[in-house]
């Protein structure tokens, strides 16, 4: 998943009140070949910049710079994305993100995905996590 891609995303759940998804990286890959084309504008997200953590506006205005060039080289392989508004996380696997509704989700796959990265993924989402946690074995 391109990093960028939070710019776009929100809770399907909550829509709007879940902007930013908060992002977990466990693996990382990376493509140095990429390059920004000359005729893109930089930043190339307008709203929130998940490789700085932060509002693009809040991030200028603070005099940081926005580093698109190091950004699109980097994909994330297996992560987590997590709304704070209703703590449902979504797994990223194998660069995808899984935003599916809960009635579309398996029980058994999302343990599973719990379990193998336990040491990496927040309390919040192991021990309170929707649909699934630990805690609902």
């Amino acid at each position: 998943m391109k990093y960028r891609l939070l710019n776009y995303l929100a809770c399907p759940y909550c829509k709007d009140k879940g902007f930013p998804l908060k992002l977990v990286v466990i693996e990382i890959a990376k493509y140095e070949s990429r390059k920004i084309p000359q005729n893109v504008q930089i930043p190339l997200c307008d709203l929130y910049c998940s490789y700085k953590n932060g509002f693009v506006k809040e991030l200028t205005e603070k005099g940081i710079e926005i580093p698109c060039n190091e950004c699109i080289k980097i994909e994330v392989k297996t992560g987590v994305l997590y709304c704070n508004n209703c703590s449902r996380w979504y797994p990223i696997i194998d660069e995808i993100p899984r935003l599916l509704p809960d009635s579309y989700r398996k029980k058994s796959e999302d343990l599973e995905f719990l379990s193998m990265y336990k040491d990496k993924v927040p309390e919040e989402i192991k021990m309170n996590g929707k649909p699934y946690n630990l805690l609902s074995k």
